[in-house]
């Protein structure tokens, strides 16, 4: 069974950086698009980014040049680099698989931003 691990959640203030890592085990992770995703309190998990297996990120407008996902095919892990972090962006923060339409989730790791 696929496994995703995400790591690097933490209580951030407005304007700084954290890095998400996200391993990723018991998968063919070369040709996975790998993606990360967010739920809010009160609101529907939502599409932050996503990377194919060849590296092509797509972004929401949201997070469009503050957000830069990336992937490691060596070591099976995607990384999901966010700057100048803002309030809304607060969430539980989801690492996604997505392997010849099969699709698998990590636990989930928090994100707080706030002063």
């Amino acid at each position: 069974q696929v496994q995703l691990v995400e790591s690097g959640g933490d209580l951030v203030q407005p304007g700084g950086s954290l890095r998400l890592s996200c391993a990723a085990s018991k998968i063919i992770f070369s040709i996975s698009v790998m993606g990360w995703y967010r739920q809010a309190p009160g609101k529907q998990r939502e599409l932050v980014a996503t990377i194919t297996s060849g590296g092509s990120p797509n972004y929401a407008d949201s997070v469009k040049g503050r957000f830069t996902i990336s992937r490691d095919n060596a070591k099976n892990l995607v990384y999901l680099q966010m700057n100048n972090l803002k309030p809304e962006d607060t969430a539980v923060y989801y690492c996604n698989a997505n392997t010849l339409g099969s699709g698998s989730w990590g636990q989930g790791t928090q994100v707080t931003v706030s002063s």
